[in-house]
């Protein structure tokens, strides 16, 4: 079986401002560097479905996922938080975004594909149950966790974040649920500024300071996330994939290189493929750096997708 490769142009019609980084480019990049890898021609292509209420409901309030419906403007631009705004198009590329992560999941726990990629934005891992930030609307790895519980009938469900912000959405979300484990890295002190407060037990937070790179990573995975998730025994790992602890990458101050990504992929997959029947989800989160967010996405499909060897 392939990997799927999920995403939607409605997910290119986002646009928070020319200023802004997350940016519709970030797509583009990744296609690019897919296409010249090879991986690309290698991948089961999947437009991202819109998402239902339903679904949303699992993880944000109705009265949220109605209010965000109603902020969408007709024509201009308006802020639902500092960092965070909609353009006509936005709601669309959410809907698609979360109905992505419900895609790949059905995919991948029906046995259609052995893991999946959505190339999808607005990212979500910010998105707390009622509150938009961080540039995030609707937090889609919640959404693909929560279907993979609800709707599939999973026991356990491990999110690993790797991204170089903290996924405080996920933690709102998730804290305290023993059907969830997420492991994280992140820098800090940083934005959002959490994490680090008496993190709940399911969480498995390791916070890395400015200038950490490869070495502190790697130590993170094997030393702290590995007996975790071994202890846990996941049935379906989640990737909230940001790729902007890279060096190249000047949102933040971590100094990760494009082999990285191949190698916790390859950490991860091995707890996958012992645990979890090999069935690994990943959205994309951060990433800033084009050409650096095109090669390590590139680094961790191929590893996704059994390319490696």
């Amino acid at each position: 079986m392939a990997t799927a490769f999920i995403t939607h142009g409605d997910c290119l019609k986002h646009e928070m401002g020319a200023w802004h980084p997350e940016r519709p480019e970030r797509l583009a990049a990744i296609e690019d560097q897919l296409i010249a890898s090879g991986v690309g021609a290698l991948l089961a292509r999947y437009e991202a479905p819109l998402v239902s209420d339903e679904q949303l409901a699992r993880v944000h309030p109705l009265e949220y996922v109605r209010a965000v419906r109603a902020a969408a403007p007709e024509t201009g631009t308006v802020h639902l938080d500092p960092d965070t705004a909609m353009n006509p198009h936005s709601l669309g590329a959410a809907l698609r975004a979360a109905g992505a992560a419900v895609l790949a999941t059905d995919l991948v726990l029906r046995g259609e594909a052995d893991s999946a990629f959505c190339s999808v934005r607005p990212p979500g891992h910010h998105a707390c149950r009622a509150r938009a930030m961080g540039f995030c609307i609707f937090n889609n790895v919640a959404v693909a966790a929560r279907h993979a519980l609800q709707a599939h009938g999973l026991e356990r469900v491990a999110i690993i974040d790797f991204d170089v912000h903290h996924g405080n959405g996920t933690e709102d979300i998730f804290g305290n649920d023993p059907q969830v484990l997420m492991a994280s890295i992140f820098q800090h002190p940083f934005y959002p500024y959490s994490g680090t407060e008496a993190p709940a037990p399911n969480m498995v937070n390791v916070p890395l300071a400015a200038g950490a790179g490869s070495k502190q990573f790697r130590a993170a995975v094997s030393e702290v996330w590995a007996p975790a998730l071994e202890d846990f025994r996941p049935q379906l790992v989640i990737f909230s994939a940001g790729f902007d602890a890279h060096e190249e990458d000047d949102m933040a101050m971590l100094r990760l290189a494009d082999a990285d990504y191949g190698w916790v992929t390859q950490q991860i997959k091995a707890v996958a493929d012992r645990h979890a029947q090999g069935r690994m989800v990943s959205m994309l989160e951060g990433g800033y750096a084009l050409s650096a967010l095109g090669r390590s996405v590139v680094q961790h499909v191929r590893v996704l997708a059994g390319l490696n060897g």
